[in-house]
C-alpha cells in the first residue's frame, strides 16, 4: 500500500472515530435537536469523502466491495447542497454505513 493511501486511510477512520464519539450515547431525537453535534458529524463525513477521493484507484478497485463514489457523492452533497442535508439520511448514515465503512478498514489496515 503507498504511504499516501495509509494516510488517507488513516484520516477516514480518525474521522469515524470523531463521529463515534460525537454521537456515543445519543439517540435520533437528541442528534435532531443538537446543532453542534450534527455540526461535527457533517463535518466528519466531509472529511471522509475528501479522504476517499484522493485514495489511488489501485486501493479502489483492490477493495471494490467499499463504496467509494457513493462515500465521495455523500461529501459532495454535504458541501455543494448544504441547504438542503436531509438530517434523518446523516443519522442513517452514522447508524448503518459508518459501521460497516470502519470494520471494512479495519481489514485492509490488518492486511
Amino acid at each position: 500500500m503507498k504511504k499516501d493511501d495509509a494516510v488517507y486511510l488513516k484520516h477516514i477512520l480518525d474521522a469515524i472515530n470523531r463521529i463515534e464519539e460525537y454521537t456515543q450515547n445519543i439517540k435520533h431525537r437528541d442528534f435532531i435537536k443538537n446543532h453542534l453535534i450534527q455540526d461535527g458529524v457533517i463535518r466528519q463525513i466531509e472529511i471522509i469523502g475528501e479522504a476517499a477521493k484522493r485514495v489511488s484507484n489501485g486501493i479502489k478497485e483492490k477493495y471494490k466491495d467499499i463504496p467509494w463514489k457513493d462515500i465521495v457523492g455523500m461529501r459532495n452533497k454535504l458541501i455543494h447542497d448544504y441547504f438542503g442535508v436531509d438530517i434523518d439520511a446523516v443519522w442513517e448514515t452514522v447508524k448503518k454505513d459508518i459501521p460497516v465503512l470502519k470494520r471494512k478498514l479495519m481489514d485492509i489496515k490488518t492486511e
